[in-house]
């Protein structure tokens, strides 16, 4: 669980990004298969678990970027050119704004949703509302921006997915091995 290397992720680095990618994955197609395909008599109660899941997702985005302040990232290979490092920067900051404007508008949908359910953390903590009392303008407004939120996270994460592959495939280079088994030796 130490810190990485200037070539690697540490172990608890890796662990808290496949955990976020799997919860990432999770949240997408559950919100998408809740609200497209769903029976209406039923969706209340997947709501209610798509935000306790949301919840414990944005715990560990918060426990994962005070990680990061700890354990800085790993190099670039020194053959990255300077667009690839400034693209790399720039997805990984989006990826963070997106997954906490996601996490943020989910919690404004929560609070003003007229069914609203309390959700409490680890059976302990209480999630507060930001509103005394459910309102539909807000709750509609939210929904769609953390609905086109949700898209753009969705949309990001391939590109991800993508530059990870083509780190493997292509160039490759140890990037991708990086976040999984660890750095060549």
């Amino acid at each position: 669980m130490s810190q990485g290397t200037p070539l690697g992720w540490s172990v608890a680095a890796r662990a808290l990004h496949w955990i976020g990618a799997a919860l990432v994955l999770f949240l997408l197609a559950y919100g998408w298969w809740m609200t497209h395909l769903a029976a209406r008599d039923v969706r209340l109660g997947h709501y209610h678990l798509h935000s306790i899941v949301g919840y414990y997702f944005v715990l560990l985005v918060i426990v994962r970027l005070g990680w990061r302040a700890f354990d800085p990232a790993p190099a670039l290979p020194a053959a990255s050119l300077p667009w690839e490092r400034a693209a790399a920067h720039a997805g990984h900051i989006g990826l963070y704004a997106l997954m906490i404007g996601v996490g943020v508008s989910g919690w404004v949908l929560h609070s003003a949703f007229p069914r609203r359910m309390a959700v409490d953390l680890f059976g302990v903590f209480r999630i507060p509302y930001l509103f005394a009392e459910p309102d539909r303008a807000i709750s509609g407004l939210a929904e769609g921006i953390h609905k086109w939120l949700s898209y753009a996270l969705l949309a990001l994460v391939v590109v991800h997915v993508a530059a990870a592959l083509n780190h493997h495939f292509i160039k490759r280079n140890d990037v991708l091995r990086r976040m999984t088994v660890g750095p060549s030796r």
